[in-house]
């Protein structure tokens, strides 16, 4: 089965990587970590602080980038008498999930159909945020499933213009898609005490076998720290691939790059038939609005073939696919087998 439905990595680690899991002393799991006794979470939460320049204290580890929202999401909901989040009207149905554990409620703020894409009405997020005053606030950028992203100055701009005790939340778990700079993250966390920054090795590194996931957060939290940090370190082996993974942007900027020719096959094949378009994305993943009448006979085709992809069952998007960028010969063959699907029912219909 080819998996081309949850944003995963069909390509190969880097070197570095392999080279760290073949070298790793089985013995090393017989001891916990002894870093904790420095002070400090991790050996990864160090070289995060060392790569981000921000301080180790305020780096966040957890089990995948998951587990960094949940924890973040089930602590301030809980937290403060205000029990409710906004989140993206198109976004990860897991949001609203996690604000449901823990007894929060969510309210959706829109994101808008623009030309070829998705985004923010920034004023819109501003309005809305004063208006509700939320105690929690998330953005997803880049958000999945729509592909669209924020600008620093954008995050910057309502940052400054919402209430100080309103924990924003950004889930920037395809954000090294983007951009190899990094240094805003620093800017921003160092600015505003009530911002969190959610990454991840799942994607961009593409190890989300791994679960290893990181993020920043503003000072002033030692509760929120205390309640997610692990006192007896974390997963030694997990760790030793996480450093060898953050040491390999080289090769994984190179797969980042060569998904580029992913997006102009979808373009170029399919965005100019009727009934089709597709969106922009800065992430590994494309969204592309199909003809729904086809929907049943692609499924059949797909599946017939080992292949899966995402069909979109959100309000709004019951008529997209969601496609993980892979490895050229895996979306030839599914372009092709879309557009025979289209084909197949253009002539039926004569």
């Amino acid at each position: 089965m080819i998996f081309l439905d949850r944003n995963e990595f069909n390509f190969e680690p880097s070197q570095k990587v392999i080279d760290a899991i073949h070298n790793f002393d089985p013995k090393t799991l017989c001891f916990y970590t002894r870093i904790y006794d420095e002070g400090k979470k991790s050996v990864v939460s160090v070289r995060l602080s060392e790569l981000y320049g921000i301080p180790e204290q305020q780096v966040i580890i957890g089990y995948g980038g998951e587990d960094i929202l949940k924890n973040a999401v089930h602590y301030y909901l809980s937290t403060g008498g205000n029990n409710t989040i906004m989140i993206p009207e198109f976004s990860w149905w897991y949001y609203n999930r996690i604000a449901g554990e823990c007894g929060g409620t969510f309210e959706m703020y829109p994101l808008h159909e623009v030309d070829d894409t998705f985004a923010y009405n920034i004023d819109e997020v501003i309005e809305c945020t004063n208006r509700v005053h939320p105690r929690m606030l998330l953005l997803a950028s880049p958000n999945n499933p729509t592909g669209n992203c924020l600008s620093p100055e954008q995050i910057g701009r309502i940052m400054e213009n919402i209430p100080d005790d309103t924990m924003v939340l950004i889930d920037e778990a395809y954000a090294s898609f983007v951009s190899n700079d990094s240094a805003y993250v620093g800017e921003l966390v160092t600015k505003y005490s009530n911002l969190i920054v959610s990454r991840t090795l799942s994607k961009f590194y593409g190890l989300p076998g791994l679960r290893m996931g990181f993020g920043f957060i503003g000072k002033g939290h030692e509760g929120f720290l205390n309640y997610v940090n692990k006192y007896l370190g974390y997963n030694r082996f997990s760790e030793a691939v996480a450093l060898a993974a953050l040491e390999s942007n080289e090769h994984y900027r190179k797969v980042a790059e060569d998904m580029e020719w992913d997006r102009q096959l979808f373009m170029t094949e399919l965005g100019g038939l009727p009934g089709f378009k597709v969106f922009k994305s800065v992430a590994n993943f494309i969204l592309v609005r199909y003809p729904i009448a086809i929907k049943a006979a692609l499924q059949k085709s797909l599946a017939d073939q080992n292949y899966k992809i995402k069909f979109m069952g959100d309000k709004g998007l019951e008529d997209c696919l969601r496609i993980t960028l892979g490895k050229p010969e895996h979306i030839r063959a599914v372009v092709e087998t879309i557009k025979q699907a289209y084909n197949a029912n253009k002539q039926d219909a004569k």
